[in-house]
């Protein structure tokens, strides 16, 4: 089902979510760089994020569309591009924007930063700077909830999110195996946009995708057109009902494509301009923000909803740009204990 068939109050909100995820992503890209003027911040501030960051701009549409369905008792894990993930399943903007600045107030008190962001209280168990290590976690998540499924929450699942360069790796298989096997309630999301780091991912995979493999353990397996944010959310809607009645994991399969390099860091010289100008042409926002034109909603409101996002991403960035660094004594909280204190 596409996006011309929900509706409107939903697109509107599938929407602005991905207004907010695409703003948070342009802001952290500019302080990944040094600066933060354009988003209310003095010139020559000093406050910004340290080392560059995993971006997912361009891929809005797969978190918003799948997050859609998720309940605060739904358990979630994502990768090294998971801001987007992190705020479609609820965690706050201005939380994870301290975090990327490395301050006190950030969800993991400015430890965990981008790659390792998490937020327990919405059930998002964090992201992961390696690849596909988050996808036996959310495993791990599953066979939790349906041990526990007599004791609350009986219809909870789980979610991983992960690349399509992901599928390469020795988790992805071990962890279709073990979530058919036991028929845990799990919906795996490939997130597939078509670059794994600087490859081609094409180029190193064989066979016929992720569909294919999660097929091939017996799990039902959907693809979808990741760019059209009413495909995903109505595609997500029906796997995620049929796994919260018992009917055991299944994988959404997810098309799209990220408009920036690897890294914010990265100009990705390495890839043809026209194909990126052809990716551009179908941007998740501008297909979506189209489509509430075409049912009404003047260009006016439309682009109020972007404004508002920005708006409160450029507070975030004021907001973590004032905020107080970490206390020095909390280096040695929260850290496996080495014995006897010979390293203090």
């Amino acid at each position: 089902m596409s996006q011309s068939n929900i509706p409107l109050s939903h697109l509107r909100a599938l929407y602005a979510m991905m207004c907010r995820i695409r703003a948070f992503e342009d802001a952290a890209e500019i302080a990944s760089k040094g600066g933060v003027a354009a988003f209310g911040q003095a010139a020559g501030s000093t406050a910004h994020v340290r080392g560059p960051l995993h971006l997912s701009t361009g891929q809005e549409a797969v978190p918003a569309g799948v997050c859609a369905h998720l309940r605060p008792a739904d358990y979630m894990t994502s990768t090294h591009r998971g801001h987007g993930h992190t705020l479609a399943k609820g965690a706050d903007l201005a939380g994870m924007m301290h975090e990327l600045f490395g301050k006190a107030t950030g969800f993991c008190g400015g430890r965990g930063g981008s790659m390792h962001i998490a937020d327990f209280s919405v059930g998002m168990l964090g992201a992961n700077g390696v690849v596909a290590a988050g996808i036996p976690i959310a495993v791990g998540a599953a066979q939790s909830i349906k041990i526990r499924a007599s004791h609350g929450n009986p219809d909870a699942i789980a979610v991983t999110f992960f690349g399509d360069g992901a599928i390469n790796r020795g988790p992805f298989a071990e962890s279709l195996n073990w979530a058919a096997a036991f028929k845990l309630p799990l919906l795996f999301v490939c997130e597939d946009n078509q670059w794994s780091a600087t490859t081609k991912t094409g180029a190193m995979s064989a066979g016929e995708g992720a569909a294919a493999r999660a097929r091939a353990h017996g799990l039902v397996a959907e693809t979808v057109d990741g760019n059209d944010v009413g495909a995903v959310s109505e595609t997500a809607r029906a796997l995620i009902a049929d796994i919260r009645q018992g009917k055991g994991p299944a994988l959404l399969h997810a098309r799209t494509y990220r408009f920036k390099g690897h890294v914010s860091v990265d100009p990705a010289a390495y890839r043809d301009p026209k194909e990126l100008e052809a990716a551009l042409e179908h941007d998740p926002l501008v297909l979506a923000a189209r489509k509430l034109i075409q049912l009404g909603i003047n260009v006016a409101d439309v682009d109020s909803i972007m404004q508002a996002a920005r708006e409160e991403v450029a507070a975030a960035v004021a907001s973590a740009d004032g905020a107080a660094w970490p206390d020095d004594a909390a280096a040695f909280t929260e850290i496996q204990s080495m014995g006897a204190g010979q390293w203090l």
